[in-house]
C-alpha cells in the first residue's frame, strides 16, 4: 500500500514540475534541467521518507516518472 501512496504523491510532484515548467517557459534550458533535478530530489526524498528503502524508492520513482511522462506525451498528441 505504501508504494501506491508514493506513486500518487510523486505524480502530484511531477504535475507541479510541469506547471512550474509551463510558467517559466521563457527560461533557458539549463534552468529547466536544474529545476527537474530539484523536483527529482523532492520526489526521491518524499518516497524514501514513506517507503524507507532507497532501492525501492528509486524503482518507484522511475516507475512514476515513466507513467507521468507517457501520460504527458499521450495527452500532448491529443491537444496538438
Amino acid at each position: 500500500m505504501k508504494i501506491y501512496v508514493v506513486i500518487i504523491i510523486q505524480l502530484m510532484i511531477w504535475s507541479g514540475y510541469t506547471l512550474t515548467e509551463w510558467l517559466s517557459k521563457h527560461d533557458q534550458l539549463i534552468y529547466n534541467i536544474l529545476m527537474f533535478f530539484v523536483f527529482f530530489y523532492i520526489a526521491i526524498s518524499t518516497g524514501n521518507h514513506i517507503i524507507r528503502s532507497p532501492k525501492k524508492t528509486m524503482i518507484v520513482t522511475m516507475i512514476s516518472l515513466m507513467l507521468y511522462s507517457s501520460f504527458h506525451l499521450t495527452m500532448s498528441f491529443f491537444v496538438y
